[in-house]
């Protein structure tokens, strides 16, 4: 039977801060949830140290805390684009946590559960930005001792296809978090593994160190598993796996994916050498070597496409042999961004983003023209080809500056707004949030409205603002009561809701003019507008109701007639006399009004005793059983004699304690 424990965590407010929104997943040292930071009104990722790993690396806790905190510290100083951004660090229930950038994206571990693996184009696409956030690690000091595909982020392609990798913008998370528990580890006098078995690099296994080497060797098992779909080595233990590193070299990817170019198996081969000294020194030098791999089979590519297209078709039968070789998407190099770029590749020539969209495409068109007219004529045909020129120009110009630069506003309303903002930008437009507002109708966090509205006219490159939903507005019944209805009033339309005056009514406890209850209920949630019922008190009632517990019902009947009341009487069995009161309500001392009822209820007497059988007993002995069953016993005669007779006779029912008479002779 499966048992789900709910967890506690869940909608719970971290640092006066964080509100926790649901669970992303949960892995070996740390919890991950989405939070909405409630003072900047965005979403991050929380991950929070699960319990035991807390307890069992931190022996001293402010040796823990200082060092978790420094590692967060050092992750913080990593602004690059392919690592998970930290905004900060602390503490909830003795846990440390983290918060971190939030990446819409999936993990590399799901899309290899998806897709099984990988074409080269796509593994290499990705392990080329996995080594950019690395090195930018390394260079900072940073070893990561944990690179595995749960730790890489996929977010969506800028493109917009769910299926393209090769654009897709990785990240990279956890950087320095195992190093913080094992480090804190180590102070116990141990000497703890902290990476994953099937990543794990020799030296660790054998002597417990790691340097940017390490992460080399993962990150070349990492791109073993996305071109084969699977680890080199496995096991029905965790240390056998581990073990097979030390002992065995990583076997070549094109063993089990037949046709995988042969640049590849080297590449794994170089960066999971078992020695670390022939590795790649560090993540920057491997990232080299793959944008090399990547280059060349993406020139060998354009060659192949480049001869295809040069032969002639011929209209003949012709037989197509599959070739087992695997085609590597080509990669211009000077289409990398700047920090993926090897050190001797050209930079790009790049133009601010609002110059482009400013300039006027007049010049361009005159320039050409011009070209086109000196090659055409000559002398004064030049004259004829400038006025045209011209005329073309300014037409151009003019169709620029009244259409041209203008395009349509695209629909924002109702979508998410880290979505709307995505659309938005990859259109070329630039957005600006106004302050939020509630709405009834538009759920939190999605726009609510958008300026200028869809499909207006806007310049190209132009700014949208947009007005995010608080969702419904909804907020708690203010306690009023023990409060006079004056006050009562003034508080309820300080919260901007309406005070409807109900039925008063008389109470024990608290003075005339205080309201006792309200409806809806305080702490209930209402929204703007709605109205409030209260009931106010009309101070103790002018009659107090008597004790009538203990008394005869024929005496209790005079008593409530002669105070105005109603009477309503239950008999119940009960060991108390027959017609005794034996409960009441409400309850002596409280006040109530004239013809209110007062119930009661009223004993049966104890239940009948049937006599038994004694004649023909010994005396005594009939005297035993009568006794027994709680009935009195009067003897006649001789009391050592046989009972000859019994008043009441046997099976009469009788109250307990009637007396039963018996002549003995």
């Amino acid at each position: 039977m499966d048992i789900q424990v709910a967890d506690t965590l869940l909608n719970t407010l971290i640092d006066g801060r964080y509100r926790i929104r649901g669970r992303v997943a949960r892995g070996g040292m740390a919890t991950v949830y989405t939070a909405i930071d409630e003072r900047l009104d965005r979403t991050v990722a929380i991950k929070i140290i699960h319990p035991n790993q807390a307890q069992a690396a931190q022996v001293q806790l402010a040796g823990f805390l200082e060092r978790f905190t420094d590692e967060a510290k050092t992750i913080a100083r990593l602004t690059h684009p392919n690592v998970v951004a930290v905004y900060d660090q602390g503490t909830h229930g003795g846990l440390p946590y983290l918060v971190m950038e939030y990446v819409r994206g999936r993990t590399l571990r799901d899309i290899l559960a998806e897709r099984k693996r990988l074409n080269p184009s796509e593994a290499l696409a990705i392990l080329e930005q996995m080594l950019a956030a690395i090195g930018a690690a390394h260079r900072a000091g940073l070893v990561h001792r944990d690179v595995k595909p749960e730790n890489v982020l996929v977010a969506e392609a800028p493109s917009g296809g769910a299926g393209n990798l090769v654009d897709g913008v990785v990240k990279v998370a956890d950087f320095g978090l195992a190093r913080a528990v094992e480090a804190s580890s180590d102070t116990e006098g141990g000497n703890q593994l902290m990476a994953t078995v099937a990543y794990v690099a020799p030296e660790l296994v054998t002597e417990g160190r790691a340097d940017p080497r390490t992460d080399v060797y993962a990150a070349g098992i990492v791109l073993f598993e996305m071109l084969t779909g699977r680890v080199p080595y496995d096991g029905d233990r965790a240390v056998e796996v581990a073990w097979q590193h030390v002992d065995r070299d990583v076997p070549p990817p094109s063993g089990l994916v037949p046709g995988l170019p042969p640049v590849l198996d080297e590449l794994v081969r170089r960066a999971t050498r078992r020695d670390p000294g022939a590795r790649p020194t560090d993540a920057g030098a491997f990232q080299a070597e793959v944008q090399v791999v990547r280059d060349d089979l993406g020139a060998v590519a354009n060659a192949n496409t480049a001869i295809l297209r040069q032969i002639p078709a011929v209209d003949q039968p012709t037989m197509v042999v599959q070739q087992p070789t695997m085609v590597v998407s080509s990669v211009s190099p000077t289409n990398r961004p700047s920090w993926a770029r090897l050190p001797d590749q050209p930079r790009e020539r790049t133009t601010p983003h609002r110059r482009r969209a400013a300039a006027s495409p007049g010049s361009d068109l005159l320039d050409r023209v011009r070209e086109v007219g000196g090659r055409l004529f000559a002398g004064r045909a030049s004259v004829v080809v400038t006025v045209v020129a011209l005329a073309l120009v300014a037409g151009m110009a003019g169709w620029w500056f009244a259409f041209g630069r203008y395009t349509e506003t695209p629909s924002l309303a109702g979508l998410a707004g880290t979505e709307a903002k995505v659309q938005a930008e990859r259109a070329g437009f630039v957005i600006k949030f106004a302050d939020p507002r509630y709405s009834e109708d538009v759920a939190k966090d999605q726009v609510l409205a958008q300026d200028p509205e869809s499909t207006s006219r806007i310049q190209r490159g132009g700014t949208i603002t947009l007005t995010l939903s608080l969702g419904p507005e909804r907020f708690p019944v203010p306690d009023v009561v023990g409060k006079t209805l004056d006050l009562a009033q003034l508080d309820l339309e300080n919260a901007n809701l309406v005070l409807v005056r109900g039925t008063d009514r008389y109470d024990d406890n608290l003075p005339e003019g205080v309201v006792i209850a309200t409806n809806p209920k305080v702490g209930a949630e209402v929204k703007p507008g709605d109205k409030i019922t209260v009931i106010v008190s009309k101070g103790k009632a002018p009659i107090s109701v008597p004790v009538l517990v203990g008394k005869n019902i024929n005496e209790v009947r005079d008593i409530v007639r002669d105070l105005g009341l109603e009477l309503s009487e239950t008999y119940k069995d009960s060991d108390k006399p027959k017609d005794q009161v034996i409960a009441q309500s409400p309850q002596d001392g409280a006040g109530v009004e004239k013809n209110a009822q007062v119930k009661v209820d009223v004993s049966n007497g104890p239940p009948a005793v049937n006599v038994p059988r004694v004649i023909d007993l010994p005396c005594q002995q009939a005297k035993q059983l009568l006794e027994s069953q709680g009935l009195a016993v009067g003897v006649q005669f001789n009391p050592n004699g046989t009972v000859r007779i019994q008043n009441p006779n046997e099976n009469t029912p009788v109250p307990p304690g009637t007396q039963v008479v018996i002549t003995c002779f």
